[in-house]
C-alpha cells in the first residue's frame, strides 16, 4: 500500500487525499484575517474552521502563518511562531488529522514538530540556511516546491520558461536527489509543481495539461491551484467567485496522479476527488 509516513502517523496515498488550508494570518490573498478576532489571532476560531474541515472529508489541515501570495512580504520569526505554534499545539491535542505547516523558518519547523505537527511545507523548498537540516533531522514528511524567484516577493516578476513542465521536473528531481543524499527516505517525502508560483497563466495551464509527466518521478505529487489566479484571469472571477472553476482543476490533477489536493473549499472538493477516481477506476460506490 502506498503511504507518506508523517512522523508518528501514516496517510494511506491509495487514493487522493484533501489538505484543507488553515491560514493564520492577517493578509493571505483568499481567507487572511478569517481566524483574528479585533486583529488578535483566535486558536479558538482556527480550531473551530480545522474541525469543520475534518468533519467535510479533510485528511489533512495545512496551517501557515506567513503569506506566499504574490508580492507578500516575509514574516517576522518570533511573530510566526506566535501566530503558528499555538494552532499547532491545540489542534494536535483535539483533531485526529495529519498536521502540515507551512513555512521556510527552520526556527518555525522545529518549534512546530515539537508541538505536535506531522507535515513541513515549504514554499521555498528548504533553501533558508538551517532549514533543510532541520527538516532532515526530524521525523516529519516533507514536501518541497516548485517556485521560480527567490521569494513570493519577487516570483511574479517576468517569470520565463523555455519548457515550464521540464524545467519544474528536472528542479523536482534535483530535489529527490538532494532528500536522498541526506539519508531521507522516499516515504516521507512529497513533491509541489507550484502552480501560481513564478509561473505565468500559460505557464500554469500548460503545467496542469502536461502534469501526467511528473508521474514518472516516482514520488508523490501535492496539487494547489485552489482560487489561484489561473482561475481568476481564465475565468475573469474575483476570489470569492473561483470554486467552480477550483474544482475543475481538482479533476483535472488528480486524474493526472495527484495524491493530495490542498484547497479551501473541503467539502465540494472531496466529492469531486471521490468521483473523478469512481470514473477512473470504473468502480462506483468505492
Amino acid at each position: 500500500m502506498a503511504v507518506l509516513r508523517c512522523a508518528s502517523r501514516t496517510l494511506d496515498l491509495t487514493r487522493a487525499q484533501v489538505m484543507g488550508i488553515l491560514n493564520v494570518t492577517p493578509d493571505s490573498f483568499s481567507d487572511g484575517g478569517s481566524v483574528y478576532e479585533a486583529q488578535q489571532l483566535s486558536v479558538e476560531r482556527a480550531l473551530q474552521k480545522a474541525a469543520s474541515m475534518v468533519a467535510d472529508g479533510a485528511t489533512l489541515i495545512d496551517i501557515g502563518g506567513e503569506s506566499t501570495r504574490p508580492g507578500a512580504e516575509p514574516v517576522p520569526v518570533q511573530e510566526e511562531l506566535d501566530r503558528v505554534v499555538p494552532v499547532v499545539e491545540r489542534l494536535a491535542r483535539e483533531l485526529d488529522v495529519v498536521l502540515s505547516v507551512d513555512t521556510s523558518a527552520p526556527e518555525v519547523m522545529q518549534a512546530s514538530a515539537a508541538a505536535g505537527a506531522h507535515l513541513l511545507n515549504d514554499v521555498r523548498s528548504f533553501s533558508r540556511p538551517g532549514a533543510f537540516e532541520v527538516a532532515a533531522a526530524s521525523d516529519l514528511a516533507l514536501c518541497v516546491m516548485h517556485m521560480q524567484g527567490s521569494s513570493p516577493a519577487t516570483m511574479q516578476l517576468r517569470p520565463h520558461y523555455e519548457d515550464v513542465t521540464e524545467e519544474v521536473e528536472h528542479f523536482l528531481q534535483f530535489q529527490q536527489q538532494r532528500c536522498r543524499d541526506a539519508g531521507i527516505e522516499s516515504d516521507r517525502l512529497l513533491l509541489d509543481p507550484g502552480f501560481g508560483f513564478g509561473k505565468t497563466l500559460q505557464h500554469n495551464l500548460e503545467l496542469l495539461n502536461r502534469m501526467q509527466r511528473l508521474q514518472g518521478l516516482g514520488t508523490p505529487l501535492l496539487v494547489g491551484t485552489s482560487r489561484k489566479s489561473m482561475i481568476g484571469l481564465t475565468l475573469h472571477k474575483p476570489v470569492d467567485q473561483r470554486l467552480y472553476g477550483s474544482l475543475a482543476t481538482v479533476a483535472l490533477a488528480v486524474s493526472k496522479g495527484a495524491k493530495i489536493i490542498r484547497v479551501h473549499d473541503v467539502g465540494p472538493t472531496v466529492d469531486v476527488v471521490r468521483m473523478t477516481e469512481a470514473v477512473m477506476n470504473e468502480a462506483a460506490g468505492e
